[in-house]
């Protein structure tokens, strides 16, 4: 946990027991009544923060999961079954997680508009059930009592507050888990988050059952206020109001969470003071969310990134002076020469490709393909644009369907899916990085490593790619140090083979030969063998000990890189004899 989110927690807990203190006694009967409904809207506006603030997902049924909660409790509630309301109330969150899960199942097909329409179509069919058939206790009016302490409203105002501030913390401390930072990937790209082992359907299943669990937990609690519910306070408007304001605020934050639950609780009585209609505060929310979406980042997102940055620029700032005096004077953050290596027959094969073929539709882009990269070894694919370089990097990696065998150290990974390929030893990088700003380059290399790095272990891959400081957040890194940053994510796992595809993109030329020597030291220092993917003719030649070439899919030649290099079939299809450095 960084230095902002722990004060941000410090405050947060802060203001809540000053709240329990305050406010019961402070205030009159009524607003304290609203300031229940501020602490339970704030509650299931957490749920919001998990699915729509951390994953990305567009859910338009978090109201339908807590009337799933409310049911329960008042169920359990005629029934008068043991355990009481503390355990009712989780009962009732539990009861949402499979139909969370089960909601949750289309995400995993489709996503965007179409997910919407899913969630929201789940908002109205429960809108129609709870209207044909009543909440358990509405015909006979059986009611349910708040227990001791908690029956007084400044009581259970105070009770609302610990459960918010349980779930908050709860929620905070998954959020640093490689589960919860997983969530931020998901929201920017899948195809990353699987390039670095996540199961994007394991990660998008646990978001909808921990969201649908929140959102449980507050229509329980809204049974405790109101001691009993009708179907109108869970209504489908209900879940697109909420939506709008998770958008526009941010709930992935207690802060952003509190916000939300305040507007969502006292937007109508501030409409009616001020004699405004009361449709017009859901407009204002509609405003608030579409300029959201353009952004990319809630309200409490941009805030929290300001204040992160004006510390974190200090840091950058002394990072590029001390690189500057080393530069002046003459000293290398990387290795300034090749290591040498044992012959590539020598040495095991870890990566084998045969036969590698892919068509899409009519168009061969891979024809029969064979690649082999040895133990220790930095071997290139190289090839003019359209030669098929990036396809077959996505065809090895479990991203595109293909015909032919994929070894890795003699274990087939044919018909393995790009999570499980990546947790075997096979990692990539893309072409366009798409880093999740609001992570920090150590939540970053955390994804990228799959498990809890030391502050060394990751200081030590971040220095010798040349990055900024680990606790620099993505948000001011510059597109050269993000893609420096997507190689170091890829090799702080440890793979077996790291499949780079044009690391070098938008690098000068100094720059590229510095990444190369530090490319070519990364198998003695990490581990790890690489398979580079690159355009930049004199890093290909300054890295790699072999190299094959691409030309409209089929090899047209393969073997060491200054051979190939000569090649007039290399030089006639690719290079061209003026393109060659001279050796």
């Amino acid at each position: 946990m960084n230095v902002l989110d722990k004060r941000s927690l410090g405050a947060g807990l802060g203001a809540a027991v000053l709240a329990c203190a305050v406010l019961p006694v402070a205030l009159p009967p009524y607003w304290v009544y609203l300031a229940i409904s501020a602490a339970i809207s704030a509650v299931i506006m957490q749920s919001f923060g998990v699915i729509v603030g951390r994953a990305g997902v567009m859910s338009l049924c978090q109201m339908s999961f807590a009337a799933i909660g409310a049911w329960v409790v008042l169920r359990l509630n005629v029934a008068e079954a043991p355990g009481g309301f503390y355990l009712w109330l989780i009962l009732g969150g539990l009861a949402a997680v499979p139909v969370g899960v089960a909601i949750g199942l289309p995400a995993l097909r489709i996503r965007g508009v179409n997910l919407a329409v899913v969630t929201f179509g789940f908002a109205v069919s429960t809108d129609i059930v709870l209207n044909v058939n009543p909440f358990p206790g509405a015909e006979d009016l059986t009611m349910l009592d708040r227990p001791a302490p908690f029956d007084t409203d400044g009581g259970y105002f105070v009770f609302c507050v610990i459960v918010f501030t349980v779930l908050a913390v709860a929620l905070g401390m998954i959020g640093k888990t490689r589960l919860g930072l997983s969530w931020y990937e998901l929201r920017h790209s899948e195809r990353s988050a699987a390039a670095h082992g996540i199961s994007v359907a394991r990660s998008k299943l646990a978001a909808f059952a921990i969201s649908a669990f929140v959102a449980g937990i507050g229509g329980g609690l809204l049974v405790g206020q109101l001691s009993l519910v009708v179907p109108q306070n869970f209504a489908m408007g209900q879940s697109l109001a909420l939506f709008a304001v998770a958008i526009m605020i941010g709930p992935h934050h207690p802060e952003g969470a509190v916000l939300g639950g305040i507007f969502g609780a006292i937007m109508g009585t501030i409409m009616e003071k001020i004699s405004l209609p009361q449709d017009f505060g859901g407009v204002l929310f509609g405003v608030g969310a579409l300029l959201a979406l353009r952004s990319g980042l809630s309200q409490t997102d941009l805030t929290r990134m300001r204040k992160r940055e004006a510390g974190a620029r200090k840091l950058l700032k002394a990072a590029e002076d001390k690189a500057a005096e080393e530069q002046a004077a003459g000293e290398q953050a990387a290795p300034a020469a090749v290591p040498a290596r044992r012959p590539a027959g020598d040495r095991t094969p870890l990566l084998t490709v045969k036969g590698m073929t892919v068509k899409f539709g009519e168009v061969v882009a891979l024809d029969a393909v064979d690649l082999t990269v040895p133990e220790g070894g930095v071997v290139g694919l190289i090839g003019p644009n359209g030669a098929g370089k990036s396809t077959f990097i996505a065809s090895v990696s479990g991203f595109v369907g293909y015909q032919g065998a994929v070894e890795l150290a003699g274990r087939s990974l044919d018909r393995l899916s790009p999570n499980k390929r990546a947790t075997l030893g096979l990692r990539r990088t893309f072409q366009t990085t798409a880093i999740a700003p609001e992570l920090t380059q150590y939540e970053y290399l955390t994804i990228g490593a799959g498990r809890r790095l030391t502050r060394a272990e990751a200081d030590e891959l971040l220095e010798f790619f040349g990055c900024p400081p680990g606790q620099v957040p993505v948000s001011i890194v510059d597109a050269g140090s993000r893609r420096l940053l997507d190689v170091a994510a890829a090799i702080a796992a440890r793979p077996k083979v790291a499949l780079l595809d044009e690391p070098a993109a938008g690098q000068s030329a100094a720059e590229s030969l510095t990444l190369g020597a530090r490319l070519a030291a990364v198998p003695e220092t990490f581990g790890v063998s690489i398979l580079l993917v690159e355009h930049d003719m004199e890093l290909v030649q300054a890295v790699c000990e072999e190299v094959t070439v691409l030309d409209f899919g089929n090899v047209i030649a393969s073997g060491p890189t200054g051979e190939v290099l000569e090649d007039p079939a290399v030089r006639a299809a690719y290079l061209g004899a003026a393109d060659v450095p001279a050796s």
